[in-house]
This record gives structure tokens, sequence and C-alpha cells, in this order.
């Protein structure tokens, strides 16, 4: 093992992050992506399992009849503890699907940096500025982590819920100006903690929000505490008995510290177009340029083969005959049965029709294969491929390289608008001018002084 402190080498790097660090075009593309999570946060109002952690945070926090405290929980309206603000926070941005996604690391950055990154900055009075270089710092920890802890992790681990706990620390240890040191500690504090396997999928339980929820709060608590004086291991990721001796077969540790400062992370961020599992978007995204190039209906269609990396099989495999809305997500014959028939796989085309007669018959009709080529690409790139067969026996071959959303094939800031309208317009958690005026304002969010309140309080 090398002497190399790497878990020194990436606090000391988060605790240190200027904004003169930042080129201007990664600072950008923060502000694209803090508001598609604010889109993705909002459409979380109305989710059961959502509703439920907030009310849990709501209540625990005391604040369940006032608007006391100083951090704001979007879907509620209400005022709480940076600690409850960023746990329900990060439930309502990861339940409809549509949060961002690191494609190499397999995170979702969003959900567990920007709530507790957001909760701090509110309570503090940090300025914009300060918020974006935070949640910076925690893409760029969080994503490496993720990296590090390699494909055999993901297998059975929720990378965002057990990589996110750092990422979170990252975040608000940032704010709260933690030294290196104190930065290690509240690393260590987190990955003790980390969390997140992905059984839930078998029974479509609601796990998959309590993971970034925890992962959040927790991270923000070990970053507090720190700042306080509390310890954490200082060799959490890379130890003998940390975090890759005890979740991974593959760790990497040379990815913790990977071009720290001259790669940027971020800016590999992919944007999610349909509202499910980032898994079934390469071939949902296949299907749809056949389906346009030849003018087909789904009718003409017999079966659509799939051809796929493992890391889509071990995930969406467990989900045959999906029972509800969110684990229909994780179907890929779903997915591409609502592509198919709507050219989007929309929050309002799952509510309306994952169970239709029609959708079921094409979802059936839909298989996944191992694709040599898929797998080695993959997790750096997420190739699509099909091979859609006729009904008249002619077979047909879809290819996408870049996703719709990868950064190769971006959203514009326009487009970005409109998903968090869209989102928002769905689950009702803001009216049309409450979104306008919040959206322009996380777009103009480093001029501001000091993070306010996105919303009006009820």
């Amino acid at each position: 093992m090398s002497t190399e402190h790497l878990s020194r080498e990436l606090a000391s790097f988060a605790a240190h992050l200027k904004a003169s660090d930042i080129p201007s075009d990664v600072m950008s593309r923060a502000e694209d992506l803090l508001v598609d999570w604010f889109g993705s946060a909002i459409a979380g109002k109305g989710s059961r399992p959502v509703e439920t952690i907030t009310q849990f945070a709501q209540t625990m926090g005391g604040f369940d009849n006032s608007h006391s405290g100083p951090s704001e929980i979007l879907i509620s309206r209400k005022n709480s503890s940076p600690f409850l603000a960023a746990m329900a926070n990060a439930a309502a941005s990861h339940v409809a699907e549509q949060d961002d996604v690191h494609n190499g690391s397999v995170f979702h950055p969003a959900t567990v940096v920007f709530p507790p990154a957001l909760a701090c900055a509110q309570a503090i009075g940090a300025s914009g500025e300060d918020l974006l270089v935070a949640s910076v710092a925690g893409y760029e920890v969080g994503i490496r982590v993720g990296e590090f802890l390699g494909r055999s992790h993901y297998k059975v681990f929720h990378t965002t819920g057990t990589a996110g706990t750092i990422a979170a620390a990252a975040a608000v240890g940032r704010l709260l100006k933690l030294s290196p040191v104190q930065m290690l500690h509240a690393f260590g504090s987190a990955g003790t903690q980390s969390a997140g396997l992905w059984e839930f999928l078998r029974d479509a339980a609601d796990s998959k929000q309590l993971h970034t929820a925890h992962a959040a709060a927790t991270g923000l608590m070990s970053a507090y505490i720190a700042q306080a004086g509390f310890t954490g291991a200082e060799h959490i990721l890379e130890g003998k008995q940390g975090l890759a001796a005890g979740m991974s077969s593959d760790a990497d540790p040379k990815k913790l510290v990977d071009r720290l400062g001259t790669r940027w992370a971020l800016a590999e961020t992919s944007f999610k177009f349909h509202a499910s599992c980032r898994h079934t978007h390469p071939a949902a995204d296949a299907l749809l340029q056949v389906m346009i190039a030849n003018k087909l209906k789904p009718s003409d269609i017999a079966k659509v083969e799939t051809l796929v990396h493992q890391g889509a099989i071990d995930v969406l495999g467990p989900v045959t005959n999906p029972a509800t809305v969110h684990q229909s997500k994780f179907s890929m014959g779903t997915v591409l049965a609502l592509v198919a028939h709507y050219q989007f796989a929309g929050l309002q085309e799952f509510d309306e029709h994952f169970k239709d007669d029609a959708i079921c018959l094409f979802r059936d009709r839909v298989t996944m294969m191992l694709d040599p080529e898929v797998d080695s690409a993959y997790p750096q790139r997420w190739i699509g491929k099909v091979k859609v067969h006729l009904n008249n026996g002619q077979i047909l071959d879809g290819r996408v390289d870049e996703p719709k959303g990868d950064p190769g094939n971006t959203l514009s800031r326009t487009e970005i608008t409109d998903k968090a309208m869209r989102l928002a317009a769905f689950s009702k958690g803001a009216s049309p001018a409450e979104m306008s005026k919040a959206i322009d304002s996380l777009w103009n969010i480093r001029k501001q002084a000091k993070v306010g309140p996105l919303l009006p309080s009820n």
C-alpha cells in the first residue's frame, strides 16, 4: 500500500476549494445542475414515501405547526433545522427519477449535495457563490468516491446512498469552512455511516428515498460535529477496515484523487430526460431512433432485444412485473413500451399508463442481453443498442452512443427550465409564477449576498 494519504488529500482539496479555482464554465454547469435539481425536488410533493419522511422531519423538529427554523422544506413550505430540511429535500428530489447522474461513478450527486448545501447555506447566511463552490466540492468528492468503490460495489450497494454521505459532508464542510483536518474527520464520520442496499427493488419498497435522505442528513451532521471537534477515522475510504474493505472487491484508490483541480467531474454529469432509472435510457433512445427513422408503430414490433451492460441487468433484472409507479421506472420493458407508444417516458406517462394492457403486452416482449461492447464501455460510456424484431420478420438495429442528457448531448438552459416547470406542474408543488421566480433566482444565484428561501411560506 502506498504511503500516500489519499483521504487526507481529498479532504484538503474540499476544504481549500475557492471560486477562483473553478473555471467559469464549471460554475455555470453547477447552476444548470442546481436548477435541474430544484425541479426534481418540487416533483416529490405528493409522493407517499416523501410525504412520510417530510412529516417525520417536521414532527421530530418540533416545527409541525409553525415556521420556526432557518432552513426550508420545499414541498411543505415550512422551515426546520438544517439537518431535517436536508433530509426532507433529499428524499423529495430522488423519487421522480429525474435527478442527474454521473456515468463513471453511477452516482446521483444532486440529490445528496444540493439539499444539505442549501439547508446549511440558508442557516448560516452564506452567499450564493459560497453555495455553488460548496456544491462543486461535494460533486468532485462524491463522484471520485463512487468511482473508487467500483463496479463490484454497485452490484449490492446503492452508490448514491453510500458515497452520498461523503459528498454531503464535503459540501457542508466547505460552507462551514472546515480545516483540512476537520474535513477529514467529517469524511470519517460520514463514511462510517454509509448505507444503501438494492434489495428494496424486489419488493417495490420505499428505501431509495430513505437512502438519499439519510446520506444528506448524515453528511451534514458529520460536518457540523467535525466543526465542534468530533473525530472520525482518518482512512475511512482506503483503510484496512474502511469503506472499500467492506463494500468493494475492485476498489481503485488512485481514483480518489484523479486530477484534482484540473479534471472537473461535475462537468461530466448527465441530466435525465426520461423519468426512469438511467440504465433504461440508452436503450429507450435507441428504440426511439429506430421507430422514428422507419416510421414504426408499436403494433409493427414483435419483440425488442436490448443489448446492455451488466449493471443494467443487476438493477433492472429483478423487476419483471412492476407493482407500483416507482418500481415500473426500473422495468426496462415498461420504459421501452412507454417510449414506443408516447415517444417519451415522463411522469405523466408512468402515472397514467404503466399498467395499461398495451404497455404490459409490449413490456413482456422486451428482453435484456449482456453485450460485450456495451459492458466494456460501461460505466464511462452508456451505449444504447437494440435489435427491433418486426412482425414481418425484419430485424432493425438501433444504436445511441450518447443518450439525451449526456454532456455531448446535453440539455439547454431552456430545456432545463422547461423540465423544472413541467415537474412542478405535475406534482402541483409550486405554481408557474412561483417556479418562474425561483428559477430566475437560481440562474442568478452567484449574485446573491445571502441565500434566502426559494418559495413563499404557507
